[in-house]
């Protein structure tokens, strides 16, 4: 199954804030032996948005939308989800009694009566309006819920809540995904060559030790090593190893010169 994440937010795109999500899912997944497959970026958009997500509930794909589920005015998420769907929102009941409990116990806790028609506490039960159909995903910080449509898990901005949500998503409903044995990388560096030398190598590794994947970084200026090639394969198991052998010997065979040998 595919993973991918759509991370929404103007204050990403203007560089107001610095992203946290991709490289902590990427994390995340690792420590299951799970990779990424993709990653998008959207701004405060709303139509931008829902083509966005519309493409994300069409591809099967395992998904976290990270970002725009609250109730201010430059959140679109909730609503754009709907939109992609072509379902109307409603107040989901359990997110329901979950803000009515989060109003109560902040009422107690400043001392204040618990008043859940008051105009601000009638505004937080906005963040419990999802698309009709959507199931709620616990958030252990302050017990606002984010959703779930399918594969595609809607979680909050706030890295505090949302990385909690998103493990408790993976080690319960995707579980049976969970790989006992991580991806591994083998790569050599190569000197003297260019790609165009290597692909026909690189094509035929890739069809004799399939589903392994064989990947070329070429650098112009490295600091240390100059024009170099790293050339390498990944994959899961031993065939990873048998690849790699087969590219290197393949690589010096074409008269490459290699150097280090990295594992990862």
């Amino acid at each position: 199954m595919n993973i991918g994440t759509v991370i929404i937010g103007d204050e990403i795109l203007s560089g107001k804030r610095r992203d946290q999500h991709l490289a902590k899912l990427i994390e995340m997944l690792a420590a299951r032996g799970l990779t990424l497959s993709w990653a998008r970026y959207v701004g405060d958009e709303r139509a931008r948005i829902s083509e966005t997500l519309a493409q994300a509930f069409a591809s099967g794909d395992l998904v976290f939308s990270f970002g725009g589920i609250g109730a201010t005015p430059d959140d679109h998420t909730r609503q754009a989800a709907a939109d992609a769907l072509g379902v109307p929102l409603s107040l989901h009941p359990e997110a329901r009694d979950l803000i009515l409990s989060r109003i109560r116990e902040m009422a107690a806790e400043q001392g204040e009566p618990y008043e859940p028609d008051r105009p601000d506490n009638a505004r937080r039960l906005h963040m419990g309006v999802f698309p009709a159909g959507a199931s709620i995903i616990p958030n252990p910080y302050n017990k606002i819920p984010g959703f779930s449509v399918g594969h595609v898990h809607f979680v909050p901005g706030f890295p505090v809540m949302a990385w909690p949500m998103v493990e408790a998503v993976l080690d319960g409903r995707y579980a049976h995904l969970h790989q006992d044995a991580a991806p591994r990388e083998r790569s050599v560096l190569v000197f003297g060559s260019m790609e165009s030398t290597l692909t026909p190598l690189m094509e035929e590794i890739e069809t004799r030790f399939a589903p392994v994947k064989v990947f070329s970084l070429p650098s112009v200026d490295h600091p240390r090593h100059g024009r170099h090639i790293e050339l390498g394969v990944k994959g899961r198991g031993e065939l990873v190893d048998a690849a790699y052998l087969a590219l290197r010997d393949g690589a010096a065979a074409l008269g490459a010169r290699l150097g280090d040998e990295l594992v990862r």
